[in-house]
């Protein structure tokens, strides 16, 4: 990745439409179902980004043939195999989705990542393969560590505690198909975050043919089975369309997203009601959505337990609003690429806001900003919040625009463009 700092900037009026890239979570979800599928698959319109490329990667030294072309990715699954080692840099969807894919392998399969991604808890992945009957060999409850596969896992029940991340859950439903008895998993603790991308996760499965289904609010069931083939086109990424949704608002503009789905398991959709809460005027007319602003920036109380990962884009606004604003339900947040509540209360404040912890989220009151160095602590979120906030106030200066490559390579050339009016 390019390290690079970059001056955010400012911005009037202005119209433009952005045409967006596939969506990360659903890319990850289905190239590790391609791989496991009986026949081959093509994804038309994905995300190819770092995370992308990591998973993409990681299933091919797993022996899986992927060939990426212009506009889309053809996967042809291949017996697994281990003695290999996976680079999950720090993508949680790699390091929580693949290990459960290496037991299904034959032989050891070593994973680690960043620096930063040995912080991300990884002990309920860890944990759960073991009681599967996989041997996992690791010192700590975290990367690195190694899977031994068989080629083979038994499957059956399974309890679990996935309070820390809704991406435990995934990474087991998705292999399941491929168990011997299928899994019943059953989560035991305080509640699971992000609980729509569980649903994302079942519906791809369903898609392909895959009995999966929800018992309860805390318990899943996937039936052994074969997973289809199929040539499907992935949705714009509706979590990455939140900042030039959020632009508009705050400066008084329209930005049109085309491609956007009448239904979808995406937690970004949820854009629409809270930009609306915050001031924007946000309507949906065939596949075009359009964010106009209306002069107005208003603060909201929200529980965002189901949307963590869009706190950042809406901290963002709300640092520029002119009523309070209070955001709960995040604790999950302190275990993402950073501890996004630290990092979004720390360089809020160091621009002349006013933010504070809360237990599980963050208060910001309204106050006068000033330009600054923004850190983005390798969190492509990070760097995508300052450039809402740099649209207001001169002088936000971005550390590392470079990170936005996770999931966004071309972010910088988009946010330009939207500004044009292009």
């Amino acid at each position: 990745m390019s390290s690079a700092k970059w001056l955010a900037p400012t911005a009037g009026n202005f119209s433009a439409e952005v045409r967006l890239p596939g969506s990360k979570s659903l890319t990850n979800r289905e190239l590790v179902l391609s791989a496991l599928a009986a026949s081959p698959s093509v994804l038309v319109n994905p995300l190819i980004s770092r995370d992308s490329e990591l998973m993409i990667q990681a299933l091919k030294n797993l022996g899986v043939e992927i060939e990426v072309q212009k506009d889309s990715i053809k996967i042809v699954p291949s017996p697994l195999t281990g003695n290999t080692r996976i680079d999950c840099g720090l993508a949680g969807t790699v390091m929580r989705f693949i290990p459960p894919v290496a037991a299904l392998a034959k032989g050891a399969v070593e994973f680690d990542g960043d620096l930063q991604a040995r912080l991300r808890p990884m002990g309920t992945t860890i944990d759960s393969l073991r009681k599967l009957g996989v041997k996992v060999e690791s010192r700590e409850q975290s990367l690195p560590f190694t899977v031994h596969g068989t080629g083979m896992v038994n499957g059956g029940e399974l309890v679990i505690d996935a309070s820390k991340s809704s991406q435990f859950v995934s990474g087991l439903l998705l292999s399941a198909p491929r168990f011997q008895n299928g899994l019943t998993l059953t989560h035991v603790g305080q509640s699971v975050p992000s609980l729509p991308h569980i649903d994302m996760t079942l519906k791809c499965l369903r898609d392909r043919n895959v009995l999966a289904a929800a018992r309860t609010e805390t318990s899943w069931r996937v039936e052994p089975g074969e997973i289809a083939g199929i040539e499907l086109a992935i949705e714009p990424d509706l979590s990455n369309a939140g900042p030039f949704l959020a632009a508009a608002l705050v400066t008084a503009s329209q930005v049109r997203v085309g491609g956007w789905p009448d239904a979808t398991t995406q937690v970004g959709d949820e854009f629409r009601k809270l930009l609306t809460l915050m001031g924007a005027e946000v309507s949906l007319s065939g596949s075009t959505l359009t964010a106009c602003g209306t002069g107005k920036i208003l603060g909201i109380e929200a529980d965002m337990s189901m949307a963590g990962e869009l706190v950042p884009t809406i901290a963002a606004v709300a640092a520029l609003a002119a009523t309070p604003t209070e955001i709960t339900g995040i604790a999950h947040l302190r275990g993402h690429e950073t501890d996004r509540i630290k990092a979004l209360v720390t360089e809020i404040n160091r621009i002349g806001g006013d933010a504070r912890e809360l237990e599980d989220g963050i208060a910001i009151s309204p106050a006068k900003l000033s330009g600054g160095l923004w850190h983005t602590y390798g969190d492509h979120r990070m760097a995508t919040a300052g450039a809402i906030i740099g649209l207001k106030v001169p002088g936000i200066e971005i550390e590392d625009i470079g990170v936005t490559s996770k999931t966004m390579p071309e972010f910088p050339s988009l946010w330009l463009n939207m500004l044009a009016g292009k």
